[in-house]
């Protein structure tokens, strides 16, 4: 049976759902209340993602069970081979995925990627290096891209 918690972030109230096939739903929202109690099938993807926005973890290693077509299943795969901190361009992951006609598929699929910030489809920017379009908004987008790769002050000294 699916469970759900939310969490507090710095990007809002993020809802987790799974069961013991794995983390099918992380999403993002403005509204709404942080849960009072985690369920024990959740509590590893929460303590994870709370890591992440802390800065202590670049990876995860919770199961993740997402409901998707087929194509979508493979352009999440793909999603998870961009390293933390990179980025790519749609036109890249099209081209891995062998047909660069499927463009505007391959960004919707992202667009409907139903696990955020762990399949880091965030992690997807335009050719020309433009923050384009994010479900969560691209200021969310923009934040998570900030928090893997922070520019450091260089030291004049």
């Amino acid at each position: 049976m699916e469970q759900t918690v939310h969490i507090e972030s710095p990007l809002g109230i993020t809802t987790i759902i799974g069961d013991e096939n794995g983390i099918s739903v992380i999403s993002v929202t403005k509204e709404g209340e942080a849960s009072t109690e985690i369920p024990e099938i959740l509590q590893e993807a929460v303590m994870q993602l709370q890591e992440y926005f802390e800065g202590k973890r670049t990876d995860f290693t919770f199961k993740l069970n997402p409901k998707g077509t087929e194509f979508q299943q493979k352009v999440w795969k793909l999603l998870l081979e961009i390293p933390y901190g990179k980025t790519i361009s749609y036109m890249d992951q099209t081209k891995k995925l062998g047909d660069i006609k499927a463009i505007r598929a391959v960004a919707s699929a992202n667009g409907k990627n139903p696990l955020w910030i762990v399949v880091p489809c965030h992690r997807v920017i335009g050719t020309n290096g433009s923050l384009t379009g994010y479900a969560g908004g691209i200021w969310r987008k923009k934040w998570l891209l900030e928090h893997e790769n922070p520019t450091t002050q260089q030291s004049l000294f």
